[in-house]
C-alpha cells in the first residue's frame, strides 16, 4: 500500500489533490514503500536526477533529507498510477495551474 493510515477517515490523510497529481506526504508512506520509490527514482534510466555521483545509499539518503526538509515532495498521478519525486517549486507550479 502506498499510503499508511491512522484511521479510516479520508480527511485524516491530509492529501492535497491537484489536477495533475496529488502530493503525498513522505511520512504517510510505509518505510518499505518510501525506500522503493526513492531507489527507483535515483536509479531511473534516461533522466538526469543529479543523484548518480555517489553510491545508491548516499543518493537515497540525500533524497530522504530533501523530503524531510520539504525541498522535494512526492506527487502521485492517479491517471497513470505512478509516483514521482519533484522539487517543491515544481509542485507549487502544479497547484497554481488548477
Amino acid at each position: 500500500m502506498w499510503i499508511t493510515r491512522d484511521s479510516d477517515d479520508e480527511s485524516d490523510l491530509q492529501l492535497r489533490a491537484f489536477e495533475k497529481g496529488m502530493i503525498i506526504p513522505h511520512d504517510r508512506l510505509s518505510q518499505e514503500a518510501l525506500l522503493g520509490l526513492i531507489e527507483e527514482f535515483v536509479t531511473r534510466d534516461g533522466t538526469d536526477t543529479g543523484y548518480t555521483d555517489g553510491s545508491l545509499e548516499e543518493s537515497v539518503e540525500m533524497v530522504k533529507r530533501q523530503l524531510k526538509r520539504g525541498d522535494a515532495v512526492i506527487v502521485y498521478d492517479e491517471a497513470t498510477w505512478t509516483a514521482n519525486i519533484v522539487p517543491k517549486e515544481d509542485a507549487r507550479s502544479i497547484s497554481q495551474e488548477e
